[in-house]
């Protein structure tokens, strides 16, 4: 068999083992995530892989039209590091995880009492490999894939939900909604988003009546804690664009509510359930997708909302709190069915998988101020950090503090 017929043999098989399409395939490939590894394979392999990339190529692109060769896709090297920048300027990334934004807060007072929780995003160039400040936004959300964001604007509660070309910087499409939103997450293919409800502005702050930073004067701003505004969540189908609202009761004890200001709510692992974080235990309450209160999944039902890492990619391992001293940083790794402890790994808190051994932490150097954390890649297993990013400014952690948006690119 020649390479030709090889090429011909192979494009048969494939087609024929391959499901039929499902609707809204080609706006899917559009925005997909593409992953790019690094393989040594035979002559009449590429050949074959070259004739399929063409084969489903050709329907989608203009003839002859040059593809965009993106920062996030020349660089493929397993670290991308800038130890030296804090705030980043240039990508950081860790296999497949990549930091896609990332945002700073700021008070801005709207009256003598009042003032609003404001932020500021910064959102990775994908041409450039730079990050580049968007004032448009007061929430960003990004798709596994990089290539659409989710975003509100500046006054919340929002009544449309954008999808952010990341490749133009131009919204392509909005979504209306009935009631306001004031957060949006992705499902973890990026299909849907799930977008938190609230009455009012969740990010509003009052006054408060004594010295809360101990600075000897009387100009702090504290989030409204005797009420929450929030009364749902939306399920959008990003390809349709269709949406349906759920109420969800308020959570209270004692007519007191014990979710904070702003508790937004985000997927379970598997899609099925969206979850939000409370403030007393079981610190997570689930819900299915009609609003209806459920328990804990079993393989999430000792994670925490507070550690934003939670389950490793083959779902064996998950992202457990704390577990350092005084003087010491740590956190552990936890069975996600039991809560046993199975690892204790460098870091003060876990961010995100990068794989199933591989996490990005806030951690610090030994003995250094709490407050002076850095992106740092820990491994299970082992006692050595890489650090990612500068560390952090100030020594409350509110000055030069910026926060972190991971996606799978």
């Amino acid at each position: 068999m020649n390479v030709d017929e090889l090429v011909r043999e192979s494009l048969r098989e494939q087609a024929a083992e391959q499901p039929p399409l499902g609707p809204g395939f080609a706006d899917r490939v559009l925005t997909a995530r593409r992953r790019r590894r690094n393989r040594s394979i035979a002559t009449v392999a590429a050949a074959t892989a070259a004739v399929v990339a063409v084969a489903v190529a050709v329907p989608l692109l203009d003839s002859g039209r040059d593809e965009v060769r993106l920062a996030t896709e020349m660089n493929r090297s397993d670290i991308i590091a800038h130890p030296d920048q804090s705030p980043p300027r240039d990508l950081i990334a860790a296999g497949d995880v990549a930091l896609a934004a990332y945002y700073t807060l700021d008070t801005v007072k709207t009256s003598k009492n009042t003032a609003v929780r404001a932020s500021t995003y910064r959102i990775l160039d994908q041409e450039t490999g730079k990050y580049v400040k968007d004032t448009r936004w007061s929430q960003v959300a990004v798709a596994p894939g990089m290539r659409t964001a989710a975003v509100l604007e500046k006054d919340l509660p929002a009544r449309r939900i954008g999808l952010l070309d990341l490749l133009t910087g131009e919204v392509e499409r909005w979504i209306p909604v009935d009631r306001g939103v004031a957060s949006v997450e992705f499902s973890s293919d990026g299909g849907r988003l799930v977008a938190t409800t609230y009455s009012k502005n969740p990010d509003v702050l009052t006054r408060a009546s004594n010295d809360v930073d101990g600075d000897g004067k009387k100009n702090d701003f504290l989030p409204q804690f005797s009420e929450s505004y929030r009364t749902g969540f939306y399920l959008v189908d990003v390809d349709s664009g269709r949406t349906r609202w759920s109420e969800t009761p308020p959570e209270k004890d004692e007519d007191m509510p014990i979710v904070n200001s702003r508790q937004d709510f985000s997927f379970s692992g598997d899609g099925k359930l969206v979850r939000s974080g409370l403030a007393v235990e079981p610190h997570d309450q689930y819900y299915d997708l009609q609003g209806n209160k459920v328990a804990k999944p079993a393989n999430e039902k000792y994670l925490t909302w507070s550690v934003q890492a939670r389950l490793s990619p083959d779902g064996k391992l998950a992202a457990g709190g704390f577990a350092g001293g005084v003087r010491t940083t740590a956190s552990e790794i936890i069975d996600p069915y039991t809560g046993k402890r199975l690892h204790k790994i460098r870091g003060q808190q876990l961010l995100a998988w990068v794989d199933n051994k591989r996490l990005i932490a806030w951690d610090i150097k030994a003995g250094d101020n709490e407050f002076h954390s850095a992106l740092v890649l820990v491994t299970i297993g082992s006692d050595r950090t890489i650090a990612l990013s500068g560390a952090l400014k100030g020594n409350d952690g509110a000055p030069g503090r910026w926060n972190p948006v991971f996606a799978t690119r």
